[in-house]
Parts: structure tokens; C-alpha cells; sequence
């Protein structure tokens, strides 16, 4: 059991956590009985927290929005979080390097010792994205999402005219990050990337968001990226039999495919990819012998595709 100090620097951490808080399940994160949660809470209102007490079957708790708080108060947790984020920063594609490195630096020195230690042992390296993105320019797509105006802007270069849409969010895939809008122009939906977006000022109209084909933001622009509108799915997607174990071709085939063993040295793998060529060449790169399960597209595929081959080495000899 934690001391009654450090547990309500422990209730205040969680508080912080913009939700409604069950007092129940505040006593299990706490290992103490609701009624010590009460004192608790009463005692961090007499410090000057406003906290509202919930109404209902279970009750709760939850911290006004606003409140003063004291000076970084973090848990163990809390502290690898912010080491490993800010760290992080240059794979993200947003260019705040800087800043990222500024912040770390302030945030360790208000840390107790025990906790600048462990930030202080969190040391990694990783490749920054290629792509930088303004954080002005991420800072208006987003807020034109959360405030459902519609947004202009200059894309490509600043002799195109400007881009209306009604923004429906803000998505970041492989260090890349792209706005899902409506394009009022098109007349329908349109995938940006911010690093070529300029925004134009002011903002507005507002709008009603249309529904996205898809289930969310992240499968919609999945599902793009593979050809598809609605569902993360490659359009061709063949099954083979392979003369290799599934363990050493498990790791190359990462979210295009699955694999299952069929023995000790052979497996079935199932691939996707744009065209049934695509699938072939996929397939050909583990030089190893394999045999078509289906579908009878592939087969077709695959018998096009090794007349080529046979053609382009007897027009060289």
C-alpha cells in the first residue's frame, strides 16, 4: 500500500485523465476502499482541485476542465512515456526536433532524481521520416477537423488554385501524414498530404461531416492505399504452396499476407497485392518452388507472365 501522500499525487494523475472516474474503479487503481477515495478527493478539494462528484449508480469523480495543477507531478510510467515521445519525435515526420529536444530537457529538470535516472537511461535511435511536415500546417488541418469548418488551401505549389474541402481527419501512416477530406470541387472524398498543403485563411464555412465509406479514418486510407474504397484489402489476393518453412517466410510478408506451416519444410501462404502479376513477383522473390492453390486468375498470371520471360531470354541470345 502506497503512502496517503503518493497516493494522491496517484489520484491526481489519473483525474487528470479528461473522463468521468467511477469511485469503484478509482479504489481498485488505488488498492483502497471508495471511502478513503472520498477523503482523498475531499482533501484535494480543500487544496483547491475542483473536482465534481458524478451522480449515478456507481458515482464518480471527474477533475474540471481548466483546474490548476501542481508543477509535473509524474509516476514511473508517466515518466518512459514523455522520454520515449519526445524522443520519437523525427519518425513522425513533424518538424519539431527542436522543440522536442527543448522539452525534454525542461521537463527532466523539475523531475525528483530517481525519475531524471530513468529518462536519462532511455537512449534509442531511429530513422527520421523523409517527409517533414509544418506543424502550423498540421496544427490548422487539425483544428478545421475538430471545428468542422471548411478548409482551403494551395497544393502542389503556389500557382494551383486553391483546394476547398470539408476536412474529416488527420492521419499519420508511415511517417507520412495525409487529410481525409471532401473535396467540394471533386465532389468526392480526396486523400492530401500536409507536406504539400498550404493553408489558405480564413476558415469556414462550417458543415455537417458526410460518412466515410469506410469503417474509420485509418482503414479508409488502408484500404486507398490498396486500391480498394471501403475495406483494407488487396484486390488480387492468390493462395500457394511453398517449398520453404513458414518460419522463414513468415517475417517477410508482414500485413500482405498470412502464412501456415503444412509441414516441416513447406507452407501455404496466401498474398495480396494490386495485380496478379504483382502476387507472382511477390511470390517469385523467396526462390523457392511453390504450387498455385488458386484462384484460376493467378494460374493465368502466372502462365503470362513466364511466357514473357521465356520470350525476353530467347530475344537476347
Amino acid at each position: 500500500m502506497i503512502g496517503a501522500s503518493a497516493r494522491m499525487l496517484t489520484l491526481l494523475s489519473l483525474l487528470q485523465t479528461p473522463r468521468d472516474w467511477p469511485g469503484q474503479v478509482l479504489a481498485d487503481r488505488l488498492e483502497v476502499t471508495p471511502r478513503t477515495v472520498r477523503r482523498d478527493v475531499d482533501r484535494l478539494r480543500e487544496l483547491g482541485y475542483r473536482i465534481v462528484a458524478i451522480k449515478g449508480p456507481d458515482g464518480g469523480y471527474r477533475l474540471e476542465a481548466g483546474s490548476d495543477l501542481p508543477p509535473l507531478h509524474f509516476d514511473d510510467q508517466q515518466a518512459v512515456a514523455i522520454a520515449v515521445a519526445l524522443q520519437s519525435v523525427a519518425a513522425t515526420g513533424v518538424d519539431l526536433d527542436e522543440g522536442a529536444a527543448r522539452a525534454l530537457a525542461t521537463v527532466r529538470q523539475v523531475m525528483p532524481s530517481r525519475l531524471r535516472h530513468r529518462v536519462d537511461g532511455i537512449r534509442f535511435s531511429g530513422a527520421p521520416s523523409a517527409t517533414r511536415v509544418d506543424p502550423a500546417v498540421l496544427e490548422a488541418a487539425s483544428a478545421a477537423v475538430r471545428d468542422r469548418m471548411v478548409l482551403r488551401f494551395g497544393y502542389g505549389g503556389t500557382d494551383r488554385p486553391s483546394r476547398r474541402t470539408e476536412p474529416h481527419a488527420v492521419v499519420s501512416r508511415e511517417g507520412r501524414w495525409y487529410l481525409l477530406a471532401w473535396d467540394l470541387d471533386a465532389d468526392d472524398w480526396r486523400i492530401f498530404r500536409l507536406d504539400r498543403m498550404t493553408p489558405r485563411v480564413p476558415t469556414g464555412p462550417s458543415f455537417t461531416p458526410r460518412p466515410l465509406p469506410a469503417a474509420d479514418a485509418q482503414t479508409y486510407l488502408a484500404a486507398r492505399a490498396k486500391g480498394s474504397d471501403a475495406e483494407d484489402r488487396w484486390p488480387c489476393v492468390g493462395e500457394v504452396e511453398m517449398s520453404l518453412p513458414a518460419h522463414e517466410v513468415a517475417g517477410w510478408i508482414g500485413a500482405d499476407g498470412t502464412v501456415e506451416p503444412v509441414g516441416e519444410g513447406s507452407c501455404r501462404l496466401t498474398l495480396g497485392s494490386w495485380s496478379w502479376t504483382g502476387v507472382i513477383a511477390a511470390l517469385a522473390r523467396f526462390d523457392a518452388p511453390f504450387t498455385i492453390v488458386g484462384p484460376a486468375a493467378l494460374r493465368e498470371a502466372s502462365a503470362a507472365l513466364a511466357a514473357r520471360l521465356s520470350a525476353a531470354g530467347t530475344s537476347m541470345s
